[in-house]
């Protein structure tokens, strides 16, 4: 039995300061108003295991540190600051493949070397060539570690795709998909469970093969409607390839790190997937979503419907007492969060109480209303939750919705036939008036259905382009 080198107890205790930043970053980022230090800590802790790991081991030599340590910093800061928040979905669909391709790349260093990792020791036969025989139990956590990690590489590049406009957001259905990708786990586990007995090259490199190919079959058929699910699911991912990687290194730091983050992605899956009425194998299997299409575009032509004008919006909210503002990811693209935080500064000189109603799968990733409206400095005490404002609504005078689809669609409730019928919608229809900022009444939201709200009496529709609508209300409201 291989036994790891016993940790210097200073390292451990570094190791252990460093676990507890993080802990206290995932407590931070648990509320908008705490975010900010929780990432704080989080870089704290995460400088604190860097350091602790390169004095201690012998990785490369200084220049050749300093200057990986320099590129990687160099790109990462310039994404920072380049990227848009309405990107900021496919940004970490890109980050969580690096996670997993950093996972594959350990994985087959350890593989290739594995006496440099320490889990493998050098068997002299009686005849033959020597060769160095990797430990069971790292052959286990090796399997597992780029398995996972192979597979979020692969699912995170098509959820950027997806997300990024590259790919349709459509469901993509491969004939018998569900025989293909079972088949295809029940291949990786079976190798798996082979490499135990014979650590050939080619069981190694067919579980990496496999399990970049599952990670693209179980990612293409999901739509766009179960994105925040998607991304969530692959931060679990991520979370535990970097574990099982710390398990064959020895490293404690990174066991802690990815059990975190495994563990807190997997429960933030389970918190989209409540969300949604969905569970969470229904999206594996291949979700509903996808692009506009025709029927429902169609039928939204020959159903009645008001218009109105930003004068219209402007005088009826400065006659609220209340008024919900509903954001969606239209307000992403348009990137109107700036603009809205105006208006709501200017109903507030009105004496009108502005609060803003956020639906845990609005946007394209968890939080993704919240960040934006963070970004636009909207106060946080005014920022509701689904559970905490749906009641409000029939006390409410106006609910302006701006470029959400499916978290206000009533059909939710009532239409046992819609792809959303039983998901948590905000309950906007029972405000006195709604104003309603789309596009076009052509459009569709992610699951492809017609929204029901867009007919009601009591609902306005503001055809626009989302910050220029409200652009027009803040300047009506002068």
């Amino acid at each position: 039995m291989h036994e790891a080198a016993p940790v210097n107890p200073w390292v451990a205790l570094a190791y252990l300061v460093a676990g507890i930043c993080f802990i206290l970053a995932l407590r931070g980022l648990s509320s908008p108003a705490s975010s900010r230090r929780g990432n704080r800590l989080g870089m704290i802790g995460m400088a604190i295991a860097v350091i602790t790991t390169l004095i201690t081991h012998e990785i490369a030599s200084p220049i050749e540190l300093g200057a990986a340590i320099l590129i990687g910093g160099a790109i990462g800061f310039v994404t920072a600051r380049r990227i848009a928040m309405t990107a900021m979905p496919q940004l970490v669909a890109a980050f969580h493949s690096l996670v997993g391709m950093a996972a594959v790349l350990v994985a087959a260093a350890a593989f290739l070397n594995p006496q440099a990792f320490g889990i493998g020791e050098l068997v002299i036969p009686m005849i033959g060539e020597p060769w160095v025989s990797i430990h069971q139990v790292s052959r286990v956590e090796m399997g597992l570690g780029v398995a996972i990690g192979a597979i979020t590489f692969s699912g995170s590049v098509i959820a950027f795709l997806k997300l990024n406009g590259n790919m349709s957001g459509k469901p993509i259905l491969l004939p018998g998909r569900h025989v293909i990708n079972l088949g295809v786990l029940a291949g990786i586990l079976g190798l798996i469970g082979y490499f135990l007995t014979d650590q050939s090259p080619w069981v190694f490199w067919t579980i990496t093969a496999l399990s970049f190919a599952i990670g693209f079959l179980l990612i293409v058929p999901i739509g766009g409607a179960d994105m925040p699910v998607v991304v969530s699911m692959l931060n679990s991912y991520s979370g535990w390839a970097a574990a099982a990687m710390g398990f064959t290194l020895h490293n404690t730091a990174m066991i802690v790190t990815g059990a975190l983050v495994g563990s807190s992605g997997a429960i933030l899956s389970y918190i989209m997937c409540r969300a949604m009425n969905r569970s969470f194998l229904s999206v594996i299997a291949g979700g509903f979503g996808g692009d506009s299409g025709g029927g429902a575009a169609a039928a939204a032509t020959d159903r009645p419907w008001k218009r109105g004008s930003a004068e219209d919006a402007a005088f009826l909210m400065q006659q609220a007492e209340q008024v919900i503002i509903v954001p969606g990811y239209g307000m992403a693209v348009a990137q109107a969060q700036h603009a809205l935080r105006e208006m709501g500064d200017k109903l507030k000189e009105h004496g009108v109480r502005v609060k803003y109603a956020i639906h845990p799968v609005a946007g394209r990733m968890p939080g993704h209303m919240n960040v934006l409206l963070a970004e636009a400095n909207v106060p946080y005490d005014e920022v509701f939750e689904l559970e905490d404002i749906n009641s409000e609504f029939a006390q409410t005078d106006v609910a302006f919705v701006i470029g959400a689809n499916d978290v206000t669609n009533p059909a939710a409730k009532t239409d046992k036939s819609s792809p959303i019928y039983g998901m948590p919608v905000l309950d906007v229809e029972k405000a006195k008036t709604v104003l309603f900022i789309k596009r076009s009444m052509g459009g569709v939201g992610y699951a492809g259905v017609d929204n029901e709200l867009f007919y009601r009496d009591n609902t306005m529709m503001l055809l626009a382009d989302a910050k220029k609508m409200v652009e027009e209300i803040v300047k009506s409201l002068d």
